[in-house]
């Protein structure tokens, strides 16, 4: 089973996703409330496209 994203409406009625990996824990998160489902599933959509080509950035040195 490959990782999901879950939508669901936060305690002030927004709409919010989460990455969750196969053994149960949230991996990512939208971080913002959307006041509509169709702009979580944007920002899904956006994280898909973009994820894949993002550098990594070491903020360590």
């Amino acid at each position: 089973m490959a990782a999901k994203f879950e939508i669901y409406k936060d305690k002030s009625g927004e709409f919010r996703w989460r990455l969750v990996h196969t053994n149960g824990q949230a991996i990512a998160s939208s971080g913002e409330g959307y006041k509509t489902k169709a702009s979580a599933m944007n920002g899904i959509n956006s994280v898909k496209e973009n994820a894949a080509g993002a550098a990594i950035e070491d903020k360590d040195s």
